[in-house]
């Protein structure tokens, strides 16, 4: 059981790179396209909050629920020629170490602000903000994933989360 748990997170971990995603490490700025022409995002995980505590809340959410938050930051980059406008949380996808993959929301924490449900950026502007994720409390993050277009540009990007 357990050895087959690892190799579902190995092929979880492995299967963005043989399918053509951009691979990452935390912090690493990754390009990507969109759809469209003239969309492209330069996208960088700047921060992992694991456990989040609620808005409003100095509680971390811990443990004690069958669910906790884990808030990531995001910086996106218009360096494309069109206009940006899309909705961040649901293009941004969290993937734990036995392979379940998490959509991202639009929930404020007290890690920092969320993103707005949409953001609008001209070519050269950024804007920054956190994706939210409620995940089972005994979850392992592993990956954190993010595409243009809703989240359903072929352009993926993903960046490697660190053992808690």
């Amino acid at each position: 059981m357990r050895r087959s748990r690892r190799l579902l997170a190995a092929l979880a971990l492995l299967a963005p790179a043989l399918l053509g995603f951009a691979p990452g490490d935390s912090g690493e700025t990754i390009s990507l396209a969109g759809n469209l022409p003239g969309e492209r995002l330069d996208v960088t995980l700047t921060q992992v909050v694991d456990p989040a505590a609620p808005a409003g809340s100095t509680d971390t959410g811990g443990p004690a629920g069958p669910d906790r938050l884990v808030a990531t930051r995001l910086r996106l980059e218009n360096t494309g020629t069109a206009v940006y406008q899309d909705s961040p949380a649901p293009a941004t996808h969290l993937l734990d170490t036995a392979g379940q993959r998490f959509t991202g929301l639009d929930l404020p924490t007290a890690a920092g602000p969320a993103f707005p449900a949409a953001v609008t950026l001209g070519p050269g502007a950024t804007a920054e903000g956190f994706v939210t994720f409620r995940i089972p409390a005994d979850a392992e993050p592993a990956a954190v994933q993010f595409a243009l277009n809703g989240g359903l540009a072929d352009d993926v990007g993903q960046w490697s989360l660190p053992p808690r």
